[in-house]
């Protein structure tokens, strides 16, 4: 068959083929122009080229419809449609090919739709169309910072990329905004949408919300130790109890909230815990790593009588023998860290577990461990108010977080002696110049700044290692188990050995390790970031802000500046000479809230 003359479709436009030769034709457009072509690459139409157009008069398509899913040239179509076979007849099915809603190519045929297809693809054409009209609707009124209930779709759209959940916003794009997370949040905060409060970066990094779960105790034989006057220290405001510190003539008694009990290994709970990996504890909310009526049920103090996992031993010249643990009963006495603070020399039992600390604390300083202070503070947020106070120095904080230590190295030892597969905490020595070392307890805030980057990175290991910041053999931490996964699983593996159950091996604790591992860095992150996040807003509010900053170090003309009052950190350039620890009094120049940064200049 000649193909010489023919109508054919190149590239969607009507063309003449003129000329042939072994592998390309010469085709030539209504404009005069020509072009050599592959004959794969041009549609053929129609064996007579006429001149035609993309106008077509109104077809009755339902004469198809008892061809349904049948295979036909585009001449068989045509002849259907249209009865004559015509080149501008053949052209407007072509047409129709291209729009794909009754028929489409299928190598050099034409594959008819069911009906089924066509009202499908009639329903999704007509549902574009709308969409597309709603979208308009709402870059009109978001262009007048204004948005109605017909918007909302288009604001979740908004929302999922101020969220990092999403990529792209029709209405951004159409806004001309870059798709970026704070864009998307300024954006929200502009419309009202979300207010300045509204803290994004939980749900950025995947924090899992709160859930309720079912639960159940599970019944064990315990010990009796309801004689002894168990005292649960912690913040006013703090809930769950979940250490608490008792001392029986020379045995001194760590206990720890039974979460075990409740969460065994690879339960339901457990692999809940598992995802969670830890509390995370934000100025706005807390997200618990496990469902927070289980908490209340677990705390210590919460009842007249408390479940716990008793840690007993003696404590002579720092070395730690006689190890005992028992799933126990207790009696607890609940206490705020001020109300401790002003008895801990008058009461009998405070006095003698601070004495124990004290002498513990040395013998830990004798062995290296270096303990750093850089002003910190506690971020609230409180009836649409953000508070920020200063971390004070408190005798009983101290004693309790050495308490907490002493039940580490204590279950580190058992473990050890007892082959009992758990995660340790390690560290390698750091770098430390001498007058760091030598007047550690006495170091101004530059000289704890430069010490705070010789620090090695802890590791988690079922190795056990030196700890070297605190100055001890081998340590694990045990006693948060409603708080953090890897102190629930020492507990668990503490749980299974003391009713002779099998423990994991290294193999499985390995693998919970590795799962932890990678779920901390993200709740880091969110942590920071809310925390940044609500210093911003701090400020904003407190908008005549002054305050006292301290040079920690030099470079150049720029200094980089610790802001005690708001345990933040800027870096201002100066023109004058400039000294290390100089004190310099700075105001707010500039808050920029989605992107968590402020400035600061000198007064």
């Amino acid at each position: 068959m000649s193909v010489i003359g023919a109508l054919v479709a190149y590239k969607g436009k009507p063309a003449k083929i003129v000329a042939s030769t072994t592998h390309k034709y010469e085709v030539i457009f209504s404009d005069g122009s020509s072009q050599k072509v592959r004959e794969k690459d041009f549609r053929y139409i129609h064996p007579e080229f006429s001149n035609v157009s993309d106008q077509c008069n109104q077809a009755d398509m339902s004469i198809l419809n008892d061809l349904q899913e049948e295979s036909l040239s585009l001449k068989e179509i045509t002849e259907w449609i249209y009865d004559d076979y015509t080149s501008q007849n053949a052209w407007c099915v072509y047409l129709m090919s291209e729009d794909g809603l009754y028929f489409y190519w299928t190598k050099n045929a034409l594959m008819l739709r069911s009906l089924e297809q066509v009202k499908l693809i009639e329903t999704q054409r007509n549902e574009k169309v709308l969409a597309a009209e709603s979208l308009q609707r709402c870059i009109t009124n978001l262009n007048n910072n204004v948005f109605d209930n017909n918007d909302i779709i288009w604001i979740h759209e908004i929302e999922q990329v101020a969220l990092n959940q999403s990529k792209h916003s029709k209405a951004m794009s159409a806004l001309s905004m870059d798709n970026t997370p704070e864009n998307a949040h300024k954006f929200l905060v502009q419309l009202k949408y979300w207010s300045e409060f509204t803290n994004p970066y939980p749900q950025r990094h995947k924090i899992y919300s709160d859930e309720e779960i079912k639960f159940v105790s599970k019944e064990f034989t315990r010990k009796d130790l309801t004689h002894l006057t168990c005292l649960a220290i912690d913040n006013i405001d703090s809930s769950d109890a979940d250490d608490a510190i008792s001392v029986d003539g020379d045995k001194l008694w760590i206990h720890i909230a039974d979460v075990a009990s409740y969460v065994e290994i690879d339960s339901e709970l457990d692999i809940f815990a598992t995802k969670r990996a830890s509390n995370l504890y934000l100025p706005d909310q807390i997200f618990h790593m496990l469902p927070p009526e289980l908490s209340n049920a677990c705390s210590l103090g919460g009842k007249e009588i408390s479940n716990a996992i008793s840690i007993g031993l003696k404590l002579s010249n720092s070395e730690i023998s006689d190890i005992e643990i028992h799933l126990s009963e207790i009696k607890v006495t609940n206490m705020s860290y001020g109300h401790a603070d002003k008895i801990i020399n008058k009461n009998e039992v405070l006095s003698k577990l601070n004495d124990i600390t004290i002498s513990h604390k040395a013998f830990r300083n004798d062995c290296g461990a270096i303990k750093l202070n850089l002003p910190n503070v506690d971020v609230k947020v409180k009836n649409q108010k953000v508070f920020i106070k200063p971390q004070e120095d408190s005798k009983s904080r101290d004693l309790v977080a050495e308490m907490m230590v002493i039940a580490g190295r204590a279950i580190a030892q058992f473990s050890i002696e007892n082959d009992i597969s758990i995660p340790f905490l390690t560290q390698d020595t750091g770098s430390f110049s001498k007058e760091v070392v030598d007047n550690i307890q006495n170091l101004s805030i530059s000289k704890t700044f430069e010490a705070s980057r010789g620090f090695k990175r802890s590791k988690i290991t079922v190795k056990p290692s030196n700890h070297s910041g605190l100055g001890l053999s081998a340590y694990t931490r045990v006693t948060s188990p409603m708080r953090r996964y890897l102190d629930l699983l020492v507990q668990q593996q503490l749980v299974r050995f003391i009713n002779k159950l099998t423990t994991l091996d290294d193999k499985a604790v390995k693998e919970r390790i590795k799962s932890i591992n990678s779920s901390l860095p993200k709740i880091g992150k969110a942590s920071r970031q809310s925390i940044d996040h609500f210093k911003c807003l701090y400020l904003k509010q407190n908008n005549t802000w002054e305050g006292e900053g301290i040079i920690v170090q030099i470079n150049g003309d720029k200094a980089l500046i610790n802001i005690p009052s708001l345990a933040m950190m800027t870096q201002i350039k100066f023109k004058s000479k400039i000294n290390i620890e100089d004190k310099i009094k700075l105001k707010v120049s500039s808050i920029n809230l989605y992107e968590l940064s402020v400035n600061f200049k000198p007064l």
